[in-house]
């Protein structure tokens, strides 16, 4: 737009009334989220983009693709973007990204968020997984000096399958079994001192030594202190692995003995336990998904929109 037209929009906008004026805001939010974005984007990209196809580091510019720069490669001749290659590769209404995480970083559920950004829900499930695609991998690499470790159990949920390989529950319901068995998921979960967390869906029912092996024994170093209840199956790890070990006994009404206890992983089972009541129960597929979300918001290590993007973009540490 010419300056001499601008400036008379301009002029004219104190005019509007407030519905107007609403309503002039409402259209502008999509572009001035795509700059925000942009920004971001290009504030996280490493200096010298190279091209997803071939790997070569030569190339040029070719127009924008929804708003963010494209580029050509001189070698194999293929176009790309920053978002070639990433979960967020082809997704729509980029404008609304950044407000959609900032609904994300209070965790809003899907259908909130879709109302919010005037968005379909299903268009809301799908940018909540695509963003949270990292958020699995997204670990500690060890944990050290005293690490605790315990699991919690969550009902098996198919929730959104469209066949079930058993009898649908009312509601959610409860197990048909009493006590911990195949109806129910297991979240290991292990944490040091410091606060690293390292947490994974094992499997249906109890842990068993050789999925402690699996998942706990890369994550531990070898001088660590592992701390937990009297399960039979972490006693076999511990001793196998030839790690110190040392247990509470909760059978007995023993829950600390000086700097043995298992507090810190039970009081992260609560609060995650408190987090995840909000969504009304969560599929046992994208269990990881949330596991990961919460990890992420626990101590704020993600406290703003483009931070979380450029998680999402696999850029965290850049």
């Amino acid at each position: 737009m010419q300056a001499i037209k601008f400036k008379r929009w301009i002029d004219g906008v104190r005019l509007l009334s407030e519905g107007q004026r609403r309503q002039l805001l409402e259209s502008l939010r999509p572009a001035l989220g795509l700059d925000r974005l942009r920004a971001a984007i290009e504030a996280a990209a490493p200096s010298r983009l190279v091209c997803p196809g071939c790997g070569g580091a030569r190339h040029h510019r070719h127009g924008r693709d929804r708003g963010l720069q494209r580029y050509r490669c001189r070698a194999c001749g293929k176009t790309f973007s920053a978002l070639t290659g990433t979960p967020l590769a082809r997704l729509r209404h980029r404008g609304l990204w950044l407000d959609y995480l900032e609904g994300m970083l209070e965790a809003q559920s899907v259908r909130v968020c879709a109302a919010t950004l005037g968005v379909h829900r299903n268009t809301s499930f799908r940018w909540r997984h695509r963003f949270l695609t990292w958020a699995r991998h997204d670990r500690p690499a060890l944990l050290s000096g005293i690490a605790e470790a315990d699991e919690m159990f969550l009902l098996e949920s198919q929730k959104g399958s469209r066949t079930l390989d058993r009898p649908a529950r009312k509601r959610g319901g409860v197990a048909r079994k009493r006590g911990i068995s195949h109806e129910h998921d297991c979240i290991l979960v292990a944490r040091d001192r410091s606060g690293a967390t390292v947490d994974v869906v094992t499997g249906r029912g109890a842990v068993t030594a050789a999925q402690l092996r699996r998942h706990l024994l890369p994550v531990l170093e070898r001088d660590v202190l592992l701390v937990s209840d009297g399960h039979p199956a972490y006693r076999a790890f511990a001793r196998d692995a030839g790690l110190s070990h040392a247990f509470v006994n909760l059978r007995a009404g023993e829950r600390v003995r000086g700097a043995v206890h298992v507090q810190n992983v039970n009081g992260y089972h609560r609060r995650f336990r408190q987090w995840l009541a909000r969504f009304h129960g969560v599929a046992s597929r994208y269990l990881p998904h949330y596991l990961g979300w919460r990890w992420a918001l626990d101590g704020r290590r993600i406290d703003s929109p483009e931070r979380f993007l450029r998680a999402a973009l696999g850029m965290f540490n850049r």
